[in-house]
């Protein structure tokens, strides 16, 4: 699917978010790299346009996971919510990403350049408290889907490493959290394509 598809589905899905900020983050949203950006460097998404269309598929799985685990009145209900969660997520990505030329052997055994996505981040800040904190300069979220962008990273999240259980209890207090996490973790790995 193309970029603008999921482009177009990203701004039909936030324009369920109502909460007061929301249009200014908007606004900043596209004075930057969002639409264009990768997901990543080399796992999933690592492609132009690999963010916005990994934030679109996790809402996907996301808000399916949330009607099987909870029902369908509970995404009725909370659907501003789910949308902020998977939506913004990874907005700690936007303008981390650039491209570089590397040497790479050819089929031939020539050198040629070829480009390639780096990473540089402007505000090394950390990653889910990092969009946390973006999106905090914007929009009020609730303590849940503070948890839920804070720790989506799960297990892969470098703040783990201190032998505490910080983690499990936000999991165990915030079960959308871990829910979320799972959400992302699956489309990461079962509907994203990498790039070789």
């Amino acid at each position: 699917m193309a970029i603008a598809n999921f482009e177009k589905q990203f701004r039909e899905i936030y324009a369920q978010i109502k909460r007061e900020g929301a249009s200014e983050l908007l606004k900043y949203i596209e004075t930057t790299d969002f639409f264009r950006a990768p997901a990543s460097t080399k796992f999933h998404g690592n492609m132009a346009g690999g963010l916005v269309e990994h934030c679109v598929r996790v809402y996907n799985r996301f808000y399916k996971m949330c009607e099987s685990e909870y029902g369908a009145e509970y995404v009725k209900k909370n659907a501003e919510s789910i949308a902020v969660i998977a939506l913004l997520h990874d907005i700690c990505k936007v303008n981390c990403y650039h491209v570089e030329q590397r040497n790479v052997k050819n089929d031939k055994g020539a050198w040629e350049q070829k480009p390639f996505f780096a990473f540089n981040d402007p505000l090394p800040y950390g990653h889910g408290e990092k969009s946390v904190y973006v999106i905090g300069g914007f929009l009020r979220l609730s303590r849940e889907e503070a948890m839920c962008i804070n720790w989506h990273m799960g297990g892969f999240d470098a703040r783990n490493l201190d032998g505490k259980y910080t983690i499990a209890n936000a999991f165990q207090m915030f079960p959308l959290a871990l829910l979320f996490h799972c959400a992302d973790l699956l489309t990461s790995y079962l509907d994203e394509k990498i790039i070789k």
